[in-house]
């Protein structure tokens, strides 16, 4: 007998039929990860038509069940959805053809106003910086006054260059309404293909599980259209009344823009003080604007949220910025639209996880 061996028999670790099924659907998690990492820039379309289709769907299928033929039901809902898609970015189309001209008009004055008052004020407390206004106003002027041709140059070279990526926009913006009429055509179908899937012996679990992550998903859907019109309503309304020039287009981005948490919000906010310092010209102009969001910010956290859309997905603030970021950082665009919904997802499987916990004998004993 060879010393350190207690026997000739050989040990081998062997695995229990459920530690077997656990690692089999671990794995084959695991792989669906990497084949949504690998192929993240093609299942763009696909994933923006499904994040559509799962939103749409129930439209179409009240208007199905009054008796509607399903392809002209679902013609009808595709084309108000892709029809509101429009409007909002058409949205935006005033704002950059005004903001433009008067962004080229006002920066030198404004630069001389900011020269005038920040040096005095950085003065009183030792500190002196001498800004080279007409410098900066040469390169501004000349960054400015590039005339047409030479921006339409600079796209062409861009497109050129990165023609695959003009190309892939374009491809998507065609496809993403091809993909979503089919997806909404066979989603019966899809879903009861999706059921026939899973092994029979889980179907009551997983029907459960589904139906909890179908009710918060359609909860923080619902609630949250409610809360982007009131906002849209409310920004329209509040900049209106402060003789903001582009109060409907810039309040109405606003409104329909925080159905992307914190960053809708952002982007928002950066457009109107701009163009606020651009019209009003005036610290006082920009701080009513400013108050106009804050207090818009506080009527979304305090009641809007709280009363319409509740616990939303039963993440924090700082759970929804990580969420984002880290699927975004991992699955690129598509992350950044799968990142709520998988959040989603997760909270309810987390529940049940604690659940189960909480009542196993390894918590108990």
């Amino acid at each position: 007998m060879s010393p350190g061996f207690p026997g000739d028999q050989t040990h081998r670790m062997t695995l229990t039929p459920a530690q077997r099924q656990t690692l089999t659907w671990l794995a084959l998690g695991l792989l669906a990860a990497l084949l949504l990492w690998l192929l993240a820039p093609v299942l763009t379309p696909f994933v923006v038509a499904a994040v559509l289709g799962y939103a749409l769907h129930p439209a179409v299928e009240q208007l199905a069940s009054r008796r509607w033929p399903r392809v002209l039901a679902v013609a009808l809902i595709e084309i108000l959805a892709l029809g509101a898609a429009l409007a909002v970015l058409l949205l935006l189309v005033p704002v950059l053809v005004k903001e433009f001209p008067l962004l080229k008009a006002q920066l030198p004055p404004l630069l001389d106003k900011l020269a005038q008052t920040l040096t005095p004020w950085l003065g009183q407390y030792g500190v002196h910086v001498n800004l080279d206004v007409a410098s900066l106003k040469e390169w501004l002027a000349k960054l400015l006054d590039a005339n047409s041709s030479d921006w339409a140059s600079a796209a062409l070279s861009s497109a050129r260059i990165g023609g695959s990526v003009l190309l892939s926009v374009v491809g998507n913006a065609v496809l993403v309404p091809v993909v979503l009429f089919y997806l909404l055509m066979d989603w019966p179908h899809l879903m009861r293909q999706a059921h026939e899937l899973v092994p029979p012996r889980m179907r009551g679990t997983s029907a459960g599980f589904l139906d909890e992550c179908d009710a918060m998903l359609g909860q923080y859907l619902r609630g949250q259209l409610v809360v982007m019109a009131v906002l849209a309503v409310y920004y329209a309304t509040a900049l209106s009344i402060a003789r903001f020039d582009l109060a409907v287009p810039v309040g109405v981005f606003t409104g329909l823009a925080v159905a992307i948490p914190y960053v809708g919000f952002g982007l928002g906010l950066l457009m109107a003080l701009l163009a606020a310092l651009l019209q009003f010209g005036s610290l006082a102009g920009v701080l009513t604007v400013a108050t106009i969001y804050l207090v818009g910010q506080l009527l979304e956290g305090f009641v809007l949220t709280p009363r319409l859309v509740g616990e939303r997905i039963g993440l924090g603030p700082l759970a929804v910025i990580f969420a984002l970021m880290a699927f975004g950082q991992l699955f690129g665009f598509v992350g950044v639209l799968i990142a709520l919904p998988a959040s989603a997802v997760a909270v309810v499987a987390l529940r049940r996880a604690r659940a189960a916990y909480l009542s196993s004998q390894l918590y108990q004993s």
